[in-house]
């Protein structure tokens, strides 16, 4: 199972009623957890053999608001929305060392494309736009750590 299929599990539960669900498959074992709050645990049982070192997700903090990649904020002369981090890893502008970067400042992006790379547990997920837009400023630097739901873009509609 990859992270997006997760992914897309948490939301499902997110919006459903369901308290608790466990997947079994090829030996890996996936529960998702739903508190009464809006925040959320993933657990996962990996072969020992299979893990390099533990890593934890810290929970949201208590009076966050779920959308996990945007966020509509404003700015004093403009309404800006921001681009999130779905998860905990280490940020890439491109999609390896020499090559072009996904946007700069003043690039337009669309729904569906990608804006960034971010490695967790040597796996990279291609981190892909839920808006149309111009980015306005870029908030992380290359190859630093990012946590989730941190503000990565700031997007002009």
């Amino acid at each position: 199972m990859d992270i997006k299929q997760i992914q897309e599990l948490v939301k499902l539960i997110n919006k459903t009623s369901i308290g608790e669900i466990t997947i079994e498959e090829d030996g890996k074992k996936i529960t998702i957890k739903q508190k009464k709050d809006p925040s959320q645990k993933i657990i996962t049982n990996i072969p020992a053999a299979q893990m390099a070192a533990p890593t934890y997700a810290p929970a949201p903090a208590a009076g966050s608001t779920p959308p996990p990649e945007k966020k509509e904020s404003t700015d004093s002369t403009q309404n800006l929305i921001t681009i999130k981090s779905p998860m905990i890893g280490t940020f890439y502008r491109s999609a390896g060392p020499g090559k072009p970067l996904f946007i700069n400042v003043g690039d337009e992006v669309g729904k569906g494309q990608p804006v960034c790379i971010i490695e967790a547990m040597k796996l990279f997920n291609e981190i892909e736009s839920e808006v149309k837009g111009t980015i306005v400023k870029v908030l992380v630097e290359d190859a630093s750590p990012v946590e989730y739901d941190q503000p990565l873009f700031l997007v002009e509609p």
